[in-house]
């Protein structure tokens, strides 16, 4: 018999590269409907407990599902945005066990006929483009939130809050394609900024609109054979899903190593001790004792009615990267930065339309606009200057009315007045005012101060220059045009 070997057995980083892990994530999105999937009641979150149920969601006797449209409406826009088939035909199923969040005894979900299959999503992981298959995305019905209260066995208290019950979701299993915490991180990343793109859902992981489970094995590198799977569930946190990660290989190898045997099992990871517990063993399929839901019709999905759905479609973020960096003249990172959300994009997009140039919209939203949002805990829909604002300021900046130093002071008394650039501008004598002749005398003493670096720069030493322009700038209060400061440097130095 294997020895027993603790959870906690250490490993090396050269027994750690022996190993290849394999992970496939279970990603649940609630979808953004109004109403649930099998009822009318309200989905809204944060309501007293127990108030937006109904006989159908709590499963009465008697009662019978009635399927909301908008879901599998939904649902199909995930899919077609994840690259998936959607089938005509699908099917929904009783998924059987009993638990008090599971008022009816069994979750109405889909088994055999999912309404998509096949799809993909591409990762950037250390400047590498992976593919990560997915195997299918379903619809199913959420189940009631567990509250515990107390710490010891003997005080705790358990509630149920059945607000959630029937909230609609999608369940999106990937391949067992990702080979560490960091591609983890990243295809969940990608796949929750596809969500919100296309509406689906809010992928608030606090409210719970967005949890993962994870399936993790390990295998000899260079071995086509999978090990023995765990799954991983409570990562309610793209940091969580990391650490469990890590922990769970670091785990396997060194039950392996040490002679030891993994048990096909579902743990619980637990953030205040930092390590994953076992909750119970693995259910396999025939466990739920599967079969079709009898008091549903299949779905049928037209092809007129797939077709309409992929139409509106918004512009995902890889292409929407694409085209920032073709069409705006900005860096690839730049377009990164620019499409993290939707909003973010379209209030790039905003600034450009109104007159600024892309490169220059892009450094000033990343450089000032970025910095002041995240400084006060704020999104891009609140930000203090409009689109058009910022873009007015850039275009004094860019005409050389103002210079850039001056523009982030403006930029500062935007943000805390509300008030226009060409405003401030003009109250404030901000106007780059110095003329041609104090700018030429500003340079000659500038220069005649530094004979080394006058020297330095004569012998070929362009970076020199930056230093002379900025001791002008500085002699002349940062109110020169600093195009003309760079014409008179050059004059006089040559």
């Amino acid at each position: 018999m294997p020895k027993s070997v603790p959870d906690e057995a250490s490993v090396t980083p050269e027994i750690l590269a022996k190993y290849e892990p394999v992970i496939g994530l279970e990603v649940h999105v609630q979808l953004l409907t109004k109403t649930k999937i099998f009822c009318g009641c309200s989905t809204r979150f944060g309501d007293p407990p127990n108030s937006n149920v109904c006989p159908v969601c709590l499963g009465l006797p008697g009662t019978l599902p009635v399927l909301n449209k908008r879901a599998v409406e939904m649902a199909m826009r995930a899919a077609v945005a994840l690259n998936c088939t959607v089938h005509q035909r699908s099917r929904f199923a009783r998924k059987n066990y009993f638990y008090p969040d599971l008022p009816k005894g069994y979750q109405i979900s889909q088994y055999e006929l999912p309404v998509a299959t096949g799809g993909w999503l591409d990762i950037e992981v250390a400047g590498a483009t992976e593919r990560i298959g997915i195997t299918r995305l379903h619809l199913e019905e959420d189940a009631a939130k567990n509250l515990h209260e107390g710490f010891s066995q003997s005080a705790t208290k358990a509630y149920i809050d059945y607000n959630r019950c029937g909230t609609p979701l999608v369940e999106i299993v990937s391949e067992p394609d990702i080979r560490s915490s960091e591609e983890a991180h990243a295809y969940l990343t990608a796949l929750r900024q596809i969500m919100l793109y296309t509406g689906v859902s809010d992928c608030n992981m606090e409210e719970g609109s967005l949890r993962c489970d994870a399936n993790v094995s390990v295998r000899r590198r260079g071995s086509g054979k999978f090990g023995t799977k765990v799954e991983v569930k409570n990562l309610n946190s793209f940091r969580f899903l990391q650490k469990a990660l890590e922990y769970e290989i670091e785990r396997h190898i060194g039950v392996l190593e040490s002679g030891g045997r993994l048990a096909q099992e579902t743990r619980l990871w637990h953030q205040a001790e930092g390590r994953t517990v076992g909750m119970r063993s693995k259910e396999k399929a025939h466990d739920y004792r599967y079969f079709p839901e009898p008091d549903l019709l299949p779905v049928d999905v037209s092809p007129a009615w797939r077709d309409e759905v992929r139409r509106q479609l918004p512009e995902l973020p890889e292409a929407r990267r694409a085209r920032f960096v073709a069409s705006y003249g900005i860096t690839p990172y730049d377009a990164g930065v620019l499409t993290a959300t939707k909003a973010l994009a379209d209030y790039f997009e905003a600034v450009v339309k109104a007159g600024a140039l892309g490169k220059a919209a892009a450094n000033w939203m990343q450089t000032e606009l970025l910095r002041r949002l995240n400084d006060s805990g704020k999104e891009i829909d609140a930000s203090p200057v409009s689109a058009k604002s910022l873009a007015e300021l850039i275009e004094l900046v860019e005409s050389g009315k103002i210079t850039a130093a001056v523009g982030k002071k403006v930029f500062s008394t935007m943000v805390e007045s509300g008030r226009s650039a060409a405003d401030i501008v003009s109250a404030e004598g901000l106007g780059a005012q110095v003329s041609d002749s104090a700018i030429e005398a500003a340079a000659r003493e500038v220069i005649s101060k530094n004979p080394d670096n006058v020297a330095k720069y004569k012998s070929g030493n362009e970076g020199v220059f930056k230093f002379f322009v900025g001791q002008v700038m500085r002699a002349t209060r940062g109110q020169a045009n600093p195009q003309s400061v760079n014409e008179v440097l050059r004059k006089l130095l040559s």
